[in-house]
């Protein structure tokens, strides 16, 4: 595959769903981080499998494990959904985020081998393995353009997490970038969605 081009699709896709994204965007309060999730309630709501990035969702960007309260957060999406039906949809899998899965979260996948998000290659594919209708599938993503989208053009559900995960301590140019471009998506949407 050619490099960047899932930025493109992000636009053209983007385009395509722009009011299912100005709609999302309106209705996520600013501070939705993972922990105000609950399990319980997403799996009475029909919710039946889990995909999760993992920058900025689980932990700060480029941080080779989860957060500890995002480690709590998980165990209870495993009691709920079982490890088996939640997956870790990332456009950076590292091997020692695998690594730590495998040693602490054994029956969670990681996607991979497909067109990065916003393609909807990989929630495509979580459809397959967890054996699940993708409307059923939840997509909990920091990036509207990227997970988020690929909710959209794959017809699963997303949600926005407009709270993620920072440390400017630990790799503060990443930081103030994915910041930035975070802060871009929504004016993008809002200038494509305004009359």
């Amino acid at each position: 595959m050619i490099p960047g081009t899932h930025i493109l699709a992000g636009f053209s896709l983007g385009f395509r769903h722009r009011h299912a994204l100005r709609r999302l965007l309106d209705q996520t309060p600013p501070d939705t981080g993972i922990l105000m999730l609950d399990p319980q309630a997403l799996y009475s709501s029909g919710v039946m499998a889990l995909a999760l990035d993992f920058d900025g969702v689980l932990a700060s960007h480029g941080s080779p494990v989860p957060l500890p309260e995002a480690v709590t957060w998980m165990k209870r999406c495993e009691a709920v959904f079982g490890g088996e039906r939640i997956f870790i949809l990332s456009n950076k899998p590292t091997d020692g985020r695998r690594r730590w899965f495998a040693e602490n979260f054994p029956a969670m996948r990681f996607i991979s081998g497909v067109r990065k998000k916003p393609y909807p290659d990989g929630l495509n594919r979580t459809g397959e393995l967890a054996g699940v209708p993708l409307h059923s599938i939840m997509m909990v993503d920091d990036r509207l353009l990227t997970g988020c989208l690929a909710a959209l053009a794959a017809g699963a559900r997303p949600c926005y997490i407009r709270h993620p995960y920072v440390s400017f301590e630990h790799r503060p140019l990443a930081e103030l970038f994915f910041g930035l471009l975070r802060r871009m998506e929504r004016t993008l949407v809002r200038a494509i969605t305004t009359p």
